[in-house]
């Protein structure tokens, strides 16, 4: 995801952030997929057990060691799987022996509970009980897997709104374990108000469609804290066909919603303005002109050349020009209205769209007022190291759709007049020139 987003801004982003990126997200799958290993990989069975007593899931060598080979246990009660087990409230770990009849000399099995003891539901870890004295170390090894992987395991009970979480996920809310009771009221209390709709939302689509549930969305915790989860899990319906739990995994993903939001911000502004990029801008552009087709409005380009700006760079330093730069692209958005879009194009190119021109203003006098007010705004004196430093500035304007009818005539076409504007002195513009044979027209 991180490479494409790259290549689609067409920007070339410092080599260090991009590798320091691919090694967060690359970690971030290799903690996902050392978790997902260790539960199936593990020469211990593991089970979770929903609070109806039924096992929701399983890795294969709780099937085996269970008598059941490589069968899935999902859905079968737990009771009938361990007799002997007197119910996950009972104290554990529990040694137990087979009983009479059981086929193929199994083992006696040691049981420890992951889960809370109150509860009647939770993961339990299973083993021969030959191996005794590694249960306990096996189970913490587990609840610290979840920890490292920032995931968490979750049942919910949609008729009676119980819910279960794994130790892991009490943090991800902002609690202790055991700190408080998971439901699903507390649940949605503390999912961000802004997106309980669209979890809520997604709940329902599973249920109603039994789609994989997968969302991601913000969670406020009790000392105001925003962190982003993102949670997948499916349905598990009863004999009649109706959904009566949902159960899955959730992540906390906030380090990687920082860094994609970082890289995003990277693509789409200017590094050193924090303006709108050139690939922000041609959008921005090409979005204008849809509005003024639709509405039978004006657009007006201006394009903005930095004169003096290389003299003042080679003489006082990189720092001074990079100053100069920044403020301004600061006049330049102060100047403009709040409505209008101004971006560097690189170097000392700056360009700005102005919107919504009232058809019969006339051209020339729009041109007049706003090219004015730029110069004005960027003629200033900036004080730089207690210097204060000059420009001039070169403007070019076309305005949609009297000069052209199209994005990519209209750029041209301001470029052209900006160029004409300095050729002919400092602190200059020009107004693109109106094509002889084709009428201004909305609808090309």
């Amino acid at each position: 995801m991180l490479l494409i987003l790259i290549a689609s801004a067409g920007a070339l982003l410092p080599l260090a952030l991009v590798a320091m990126l691919v090694r967060r997200e690359c970690h971030a799958r290799e903690q996902l997929a050392q978790y997902r290993s260790l539960v199936e990989r593990l020469p211990e069975g593991v089970l979770q057990v929903a609070r109806d007593g039924r096992i929701s899931r399983h890795n294969p060598a709780a099937a085996r060691l269970l008598g059941h080979g490589e069968a899935a246990l999902i859905g079968k009660r737990l009771a009938d799987c361990l007799p002997q087990l007197s119910g996950l409230a009972g104290d554990l770990p529990q040694r137990l022996n087979p009983g009479e009849g059981d086929e193929g000399n199994r083992p006696a099995l040691e049981v420890v509970r992951l889960g809370p003891a109150e509860s009647d539901a939770g993961i339990l870890l299973i083993q021969p009980a030959g191996t005794a004295g590694r249960s306990t170390d096996d189970a913490e090894r587990f609840k610290r897997s979840q920890y490292f992987a920032r995931i968490g395991t979750w049942d919910w009970r949609i008729d009676t709104d119980e819910l279960y979480w794994s130790d892991a996920i009490y943090g991800m809310f902002g609690y202790r374990v055991g700190e408080v009771t998971p439901s699903y009221e507390l649940f949605c209390a503390s999912v961000h108000p802004q997106d309980q709709e669209q979890v809520r939302a997604g709940e329902l689509r599973c249920i109603e469609t039994g789609e994989n549930h997968d969302e991601e969305y913000r969670v406020v915790w009790p000392d105001g804290t925003v962190r982003w989860l993102r949670e997948t899990g499916n349905v598990l319906k009863d004999a009649d066909g109706n959904a009566v739990r949902m159960m899955g995994v959730v992540r906390d993903i906030t380090e990687e919603k920082h860094w994609l939001n970082q890289l995003q911000d990277l693509a789409h502004l200017d590094s050193l303005t924090g303006l709108p990029n050139r690939l922000v801008f041609e959008a921005h552009l090409g979005k204008a002109l849809e509005r003024a087709r639709r509405n039978q409005t004006r657009v007006a380009l201006v394009f903005i050349d930095l004169n003096g700006f290389k003299a003042i760079n080679d003489r006082h330093g990189h720092a001074a020009g990079d100053k100069l730069l920044q403020v301004t692209g600061a006049r330049l958005s102060q100047t403009l209205r709040e409505s209008d879009t101004v971006a560097r194009l690189g170097g000392d190119e700056f360009v700005a769209i102005l919107e919504a021109i009232p058809p019969q203003q006339p051209l020339a006098q729009e041109a007049e007022s706003v090219s004015r007010k730029i110069l004005d705004a960027l003629t200033a004196p900036v004080l730089i190291d207690e210097a204060p430093l000059r420009v001039g500035a070169s403007l070019g304007i076309a305005v949609f759709p009297d000069h052209a009818p199209s994005m990519d005539k209209l750029i041209h076409i301001a470029d052209l007049a900006m160029y004409e504007a300095k050729r002919s002195g400092n602190n200059q513009y020009r107004l693109g020139s109106t094509p002889r044979r084709n009428a201004p027209s909305f609808e090309d």
